[in-house]
């Protein structure tokens, strides 16, 4: 019982000691827990009554909760505030954690009451929820092997394990890369071209990795790596910097051998392709496509075409205003990738008279956070009390207690908001617990994301991007805060994959309007509301960019697509990205959002798996969710709000997908909304 992870968690909220944790306490209390999980499960199997919802399906949703908790810590931990120590853990225990999710959901004696509760679910009277959960949990079984015959199945379980230690070198891997690269100015040479804010960020990078006062340095953080890019002058650093940056485990540059992804990527695909056969799938997409609202891979290719060629043509069109912005410097050189970024800034500052230099100020992080509460009130009701007498983690965690309308405690919002060495690339949401009424238990939701930290005595600024993805994370956090559900295996985001971007993606256009940014975009040093001209400006350049933007998503999808639509694994993972970008006719100079050797969506999990067009399928509903406050004249209105709540933040998974967006929108989805906010509509 000294082992604090298996002791009562008396923290507020029921929050782990978290300064008592070590890594040596994670094997031996998932090895106590994985064992009451066990006896759960085989006491429901067991039992002499006949299959109930109540004895069968209600009891296994509320089963295993210690080891969730468990779960839930451990890997929030191995992603945002990780260590040598606790990646040998996480290594050690990937296989095993895996092996006990196949035990778990090919319990044949299990599987057969929930087989036979599904077979006859029509006779016994359930509520809608009910239903749905009978269904999906029927579901997780068949997707997890449970009716396939022994051999199949062993093998099965052989593969779900080595999987987990492969995903788990993966996303190692890539850390260990993002790490392992610094790219030292040293002089006022070498800091040409960069404004001030991209100094200070440089400057604070430098005494966060212990290299002193006075130094800058350059980190792969997409937060620094994309403003260096945008202003740096130097073009023979920025080319450094961007080759770091898109050769992340592809086994490029000096001493990339121990972070190579190449071969992990080819086994996980082959491993991926097998998943697929032992379900009677020609490829693995049409496996994971099986049980999202897409249903099939002609779909998706569909959609994204519908963009690729419009954005194509708009990508031409601002490639002339940047190769005349290259002619205006007097660059004689070719177009290059390092180059798009530093006169794309340059074309958008003469053509709308816009500087991020200018803007930056008037976006300061905790004038932002401010700014998506206030949304969140306006829409919802919502109050966040801030706690900081509650510790989290890692110091830079913020904790806010979550009030409805009605004065009710709705949950606990954790956020974590800058980019360090313990903590992995990107920006996320996950929970360190779901709702469920029948649990009786209210949601941590947790928000991560990795700006680049002011210098000392300085705020964060954040662009305009960062605002967009600090709004996008917390319509993640709302999802979960504001899930209203029974059983916690239909709470929050644990929607079909390409559901799940819409709370996130829709609550993003709240972020742009112009009376929020009116009331809460004011310059950090004099105060100064954001003037209506620049406000103007930005507004009128919304849509520069977008052809480039949409390229590099898109042929990302279309990759992640075409890998996983293939029967085996390519022998060669670069060179099939290379073949497939030529094929559709990819721009040199645009590039991947995500090469294939450190595309995290992909290989660090199988959650985003032939999946990664999921963003832009949730574009088309939230663009035409967001048409229904535009029709109704107000960008908060009530009523709208309050149908949102109900049909879409709140519900959870207890409503398929394409129904719970026709309750809100009383029609299903059309396209045109989201070509028109990409601009990419025909003029």
């Amino acid at each position: 019982m000294s082992n604090p992870l298996l002791q009562d968690w008396t923290g507020p909220h029921g929050l782990p000691p978290f300064a008592d944790v070590a890594p040596a306490h994670f094997p031996p209390a998932f090895e106590a827990t994985l064992a009451e999980h066990r006896a759960e499960i085989e006491a429901i199997a067991v039992q002499a009554e006949a299959p109930s919802f109540a004895n069968t399906v209600a009891r296994f949703d509320a089963s295993g909760r210690r080891l969730a908790r468990l779960e839930h810590l451990f890997y929030t931990l191995a992603a945002s505030a990780t260590s040598p120590e606790l990646q040998a853990v996480q290594r050690a225990l990937a296989a095993p954690l895996a092996e006990h999710g196949s035990a778990i959901y090919m319990h044949q004696g299990l599987f057969r009451r929930i087989d036979d509760l599904f077979a006859r679910r029509d006779g016994f009277g359930l509520s809608p929820e009910q239903g749905r959960l009978l269904e999906r949990v029927h579901l997780d079984f068949l997707r997890a092997g449970a009716r396939l015959a022994p051999a199949a199945r062993e093998r099965y379980a052989a593969v779900m394990a080595r999987l987990a230690e492969l995903n788990t070198r993966f996303a190692q891997n890539v850390l260990a890369a993002e790490n392992g690269y610094q790219l030292r100015l040293a002089t006022e040479a070498e800091l040409a071209g960069l404004p001030g804010f991209v100094r200070a960020a440089a400057r604070q990078a430098a005494v966060e990795r212990g290299l002193g006062e006075g130094v800058h340095v350059v980190t792969l953080s997409r937060s620094l790596i994309v403003p260096f890019l945008s202003f740096s002058a130097r073009r023979d650093l920025r080319e450094q910097a961007w080759r770091a940056w898109v050769g992340r485990g592809d086994g490029s540059g000096p001493d990339a051998a121990a972070t190579d992804n190449r071969e992990i990527c080819r086994e996980i695909l082959e491993l991926r392709a097998e998943q697929a056969r032992l379900h009677g799938h020609a490829c693995y997409a049409d496996y994971a496509l099986e049980d999202t609202m897409a249903r099939e891979r002609g779909a998706v290719v569909r959609l994204l075409e519908r963009v690729w060629h419009p954005a194509l043509a708009a990508q031409s069109r601002e490639r002339e205003a940047v190769l005349a912005a290259m002619s205006a410097a007097g660059a004689s050189h070719a177009l290059e990738p390092w180059d798009w970024r530093f006169y794309a800034e340059q074309a958008r500052r003469a053509r709308f008279e816009l500087d991020e230099a200018e803007v930056k100020p008037y976006f300061p992080l905790d004038r932002m956070v401010a700014a998506m509460f206030d949304c969140a009130a306006r829409l919802f009701g919502l109050r966040f009390q801030a706690r900081p007498d509650i510790a989290g983690y890692h110091p830079d965690v913020r904790a806010y207690e979550v009030f409805g309308a009605d004065g009710r405690l709705r949950g606990l919002f954790l956020q974590d908001n800058f980019a360090r060495p313990t903590k992995r690339s990107g920006a996320w949401m996950n929970a360190l617990r779901y709702q469920s009424r029948a649990l009786g238990a209210t949601p941590v939701i947790l928000n991560n994301n990795n700006f680049a930290r002011g210098a000392a005595g300085e705020p964060t600024l954040l662009s305009f991007d960062d605002v967009r993805t600090l709004f996008h994370e917390f319509g993640h956090g709302l999802h979960g805060l504001l899930s209203d559900v029974e059983h916690e295996r239909l709470s929050g985001p644990q929607v079909l994959r390409d559901f799940i971007e819409l709370p996130s993606q829709l609550f993003e256009h709240w972020m742009a309007e112009p009376q929020v940014l009116k009331a809460f975009a004011r310059h950090w040093q004099t105060d100064e509301p954001l003037p209506d001209a620049l406000l103007d400006k930005l507004q009128a350049a919304r849509q520069f960019g977008q052809g480039y933007e949409t390229l590099r998503y898109t042929a990302s999808a279309l990759v992640d697509m075409a890998v996983h639509s293939l029967p085996a694994a390519p022998d060669d993972v670069v060179a099939f990205e290379q073949q497939t970008l030529a094929a559709w006719g990819l721009p040199a100079e645009v590039g991947l959002n995500h090469r294939l050797t450190h595309f995290q969506h992909l290989f660090s999990s199988a959650g985003y798996a032939a999946g990664y067009y999921v963003y832009l399928w949730a574009e088309v509903l939230d663009c035409d969710a967001f048409e229904a406050f535009t029709e109704a004249g107000d960008v908060f209105d009530a009523g709208v709000a309050a149908r949102l709540l109900r049909c879409i933040y709140s519900s959870g998974n207890s409503v398929e997908p394409g129904e719970a967006f026709r309750r809100f929108r009383g029609r299903d989805p059309v396209v045109e909304p989201m070509l028109k906010e990409r601009g990419l509509l025909p003029a």
